[in-house]
């Protein structure tokens, strides 16, 4: 099976839940999972340029990335946050490998809009490394950067970035895991299951906004484009990436139509 994880939100953020989470995603790679992390990390961004006196600004939901943005982009997402998730995958035993979109041409992108900056929209990803690596035993693990062949660098959102990948990488399922318990319906309640249209739905009505509304977009991109399935599903539950890839309830599964 070939699956692949996004991590997000405070998850990243509090070394106690950045070691479990390698831990348990280093044994579901260990018990035959061609297994491939991608990951954002948005709130360390944020607080790395309020130290410097720099202001993030968004529109839609993106952060309009100037050139002092983007230089933080790659200090942080695949800097610090990339290698201190990395280092925690190695002390749990994963041959971990520190990738962004710019090495070998990963994940393409171009600007997807002139008013947001540099924020890239991906065109293609080229996922024979990650296949490569996979197939040899490592654990890639990407931060959401991406580049052209004209050797600029965008800030890709990073559940587009994880949808990109999934797709090139032929990833049977993608499980976003944040710090939420799913996708919840009009009433507040979680909902175990979402086909597209009814994910669609969601964000036509105005229940779906903001981070849920990127999630569902990106889930029904990526179940349209051949993904099997996608979850959104809380990554502090205990084990819940390989609950999940065994088929247990939890959080919320979207399926194509």
């Amino acid at each position: 099976m070939r699956a692949l994880v996004k991590l997000g939100g405070s998850l990243l953020d509090d070394t106690g839940s950045r070691l479990r989470l390698a831990r348990e995603l280093a044994a579901v790679q260990a018990s035959g999972v061609e297994l491939v992390v991608v990951h954002g990390g948005g709130k360390q961004m944020t607080r790395f340029l309020a130290e410097r006196g720099v202001e993030s600004r968004f529109v839609g939901g993106l952060r309009v990335s100037t050139p002092e943005v983007i230089d933080a982009v790659l200090k942080v997402f695949a800097g610090s946050v990339n290698h201190e998730l990395v280092s925690a995958f190695v002390a749990a035993g994963a041959r971990a490998v520190g990738l962004s979109g710019i090495d070998a041409a990963l994940v393409e992108a171009e600007i997807l809009r002139e008013d947001l900056g540099a924020v890239g929209k991906v065109t293609r990803a080229n996922a024979e490394l990650l296949r490569l690596l996979t197939g040899h035993g490592y654990l890639p693990v990407v931060a959401c950067v991406a580049g052209d062949r004209a050797g600029r660098v965008y800030n890709v959102n990073a559940d587009q970035m994880a949808v990109a990948c999934a797709r090139g990488f032929e990833a049977g399922k993608l499980l976003f895991l944040t710090d939420v318990d799913g996708v919840r319906g009009a009433d507040g309640a979680v909902l175990p299951g979402l086909t597209a249209a009814a994910a669609l739905e969601l964000i036509r009505s105005g229940v779906a906004v903001g981070g849920m509304q990127a999630k569902l977009t990106a889930a029904v991109a990526a179940v349209r484009d051949g993904v099997g399935e996608v979850s959104i599903a809380p990554g502090g539950e205990p084990g819940a990436a390989a609950r999940l890839l065994a088929g247990e309830p939890l959080g919320t599964r979207i399926v194509a139509e």
